[in-house]
């Protein structure tokens, strides 16, 4: 009885307070479950006894969904149309709604009967649904340059709401001008799901170069992420304006290259038969825009041109230079000239430009030719002459020999480092290398070769005194040069003889001193004797002894 008492309650609380006018907003995905909160989910009054979800017809009228007591886990559906078997309850009491369509585009309001209020929760719901990915139809195959041409059409579909479609070129926004730039758009309904299609077609005037623009629709919808089509780029046709020849060839151009005339003309389509002139004389290709020169020289070197068929006004020009290096050495290869004598050395070189210069001698780099009016010796070599110009270079050698009759320029002898033999040393010039005689045996030594100047050493132990010759010959002639030398013995007897007389002297001396000290000794004595009166004792002995003395001093 207390129940229904409190529900009649209830039900008289709903015709007394009305429900507010402000109503919530939820956006729903299409084809999703879309959930409807009920008081923004937060639906726990006390002493609640059930929920309700209603919503108002296509016709306007009222209509129940389902009821949810709360002594109940279960609600009870009362919807009889189509949305019987799409709508429930969470336990937030949201409202769901599974396979959302556009058709639940309307207001579902949720009632909350408690023990002391009720309350009534509009909320109006939206459907959005994303665009398919924009793609261009119908597109021009070329523009015309400064014509305004339809260049195609933008098409997006199945949106909800409709989404727009922008017209973008090189990535920034094209806009409607009405004369150079004009587009078009429509939206259409589906009349079974009421989803829209947007379309827009776009008129363009394109220019030359507009021949590179990449072209592209973007479609914005409310759910963002704006999708861009695919880039599309147009040719662009236009009459020819201006002509380019090119040389195409390796730099420098050189004699015996090929060398390949390319004309190119900047209109679209861009013609492909061309009239060519080799140096005045005329040559027209046809179905292509090149002609080749094989194997150049320098008379190929001149003026060329390349024209259109029907316009030879249009032309291009380019001078063509044939790099050449002609170089002329005297002497070359391998050139004898005797010592002293005088050699000329000529280079005559011819080139497309100035020519660079560089001599070697034995790979070793020169600053300048030597000067060849009075040969010596060391002038012998290999002379290399490099001649260059850009991308070309020639190299001619010749090979110099300076020969003469070997001179003896110096004979000399010294003792050894260990004082036992004495070495003999020959310095000579000649060319080819002279070869030593001595006159005597000995042992020899290294020997060297050095621009035309041999030297020979050879180390003896001479047992007597004697002379030495040196002979130095080659093919050209000889010379010979000689020495005296002192042997070992004869050196150490008179080193002896001097000591023995050195020795003698000194021992004469050496007496005689002794002799005066004694004399001078006796007479001091003496004179003593006299001066105390004295008579002078053993003068006979002292005597002898001076007597003695001085017969050893004579002697």
């Amino acid at each position: 009885m207390q129940s229904v008492i409190c529900l009649f309650v209830a039900f008289i609380a709903v015709a007394v307070f009305l429900p507010g006018s402000c109503v919530q907003t939820v956006i729903g995905l299409y084809g999703e479950t879309i959930e409807v909160p009920c008081n923004n989910a937060n639906n726990k009054p006390d002493g609640i006894i059930f929920t309700k979800w209603k919503y108002v017809k296509d016709d306007g009228t009222p209509g129940d969904l389902l009821v949810k007591q709360a002594a109940k886990e279960q609600a009870t559906v009362s919807a009889t149309d189509g949305y019987k078997s799409r709508v429930s309850i969470a336990a937030n009491f949201s409202l769901l709604i599974s396979q959302g369509s556009l058709t639940d585009q309307r207001v579902f309001t949720c009632m909350v009967v408690s023990l002391t209020n009720l309350e009534e929760f509009p909320v109006e719901v939206k459907v959005y649904k994303k665009p398919s990915t924009p793609v261009i139809k119908n597109k021009a195959k070329e523009l015309e340059n400064e014509k305004l041409t339809r260049l195609g059409e933008c098409l997006v579909e199945s949106a909800n709401p409709a989404a727009d479609l922008i017209w973008m070129k090189n990535n920034q926004s094209l806009v409607d001008d009405g004369k150079t730039i004009i587009i078009r758009s429509t939206v259409t309904k589906d009349p079974v799901t009421g989803l829209s299609s947007s379309s827009s077609s776009l008129e363009y005037t394109a220019r030359k170069e507009d021949v590179t623009s990449q072209f592209t629709c973007t479609a914005k919808h409310k759910m963002g992420l704006n999708q861009v089509s695919a880039p599309e780029t147009f040719p662009i046709n236009y009459p020819t304006e201006s002509v380019t020849l090119q040389v195409v060839s390796q730099s420098p151009i050189r004699e015996g290259d090929d060398v390949t005339l390319k004309c190119q003309a900047d209109g679209n389509p861009p013609p492909t038969s061309f009239n060519f002139n080799i140096k005045g004389k005329k040559v027209t290709v046809m179905d292509k825009n090149v002609y080749t020169l094989t194997g150049v020289t320098r008379e190929d070197s001149g003026v060329y041109k390349c024209s259109l068929l029907d316009n030879d006004v249009m032309e291009s020009t380019q001078i063509v230079t044939v790099s050449f290096l002609d170089v002329s050495l005297t002497p070359t290869g391998k050139v004898i000239k005797n010592f002293g004598e005088n050699l000329v050395v000529s280079l005559e070189k011819n080139a497309s430009n100035e020519a660079k210069v560089t001599w070697t001698k034995d790979n070793r780099n020169l600053d300048k030719l030597p000067d060849f009016s009075q040969l010596t010796y060391s002038d012998a070599g290999l002379y290399v002459c490099n001649v260059s110009i850009e991308g070309i270079r020639h190299s001619l050698s010749f090979e110099l020999t300076v020969e003469g009759v070997p001179k003896i320029t110096s004979l000399t002898k010294h003792r050894s480092n260990d004082g036992k033999h004495k070495v003999l040393t020959c310095e000579a010039e000649g060319s080819p290398k002279p070869d030593v005689q001595w006159s005597v045996n000995g042992t020899n030594d290294a020997t060297s070769y050095v621009n035309g100047k041999a030297t020979f050493k050879l180390t003896v132990v001479p047992s007597k005194n004697l002379t030495v010759s040196c002979l130095v010959t080659n093919k050209l002639g000889f010379d010979t040069k000689d020495i005296s030398m002192v042997s070992r013995k004869n050196e150490d007897g008179t080193e002896q003889a001097k000591v023995i007389v050195g020795v003698v002297v000194g021992l004469v001396l050496a007496a005689a001193l002794v002799g005066l000290i004694y004399w001078l000794y006796i007479k001091k004595t003496r004179q003593g004797s006299w001066k105390t009166g004295e008579k002078e004792a053993g003068t006979s002995e002292e005597s002898k002894k001076l007597e003695e003395n001085n017969h050893k001093a004579d002697v």
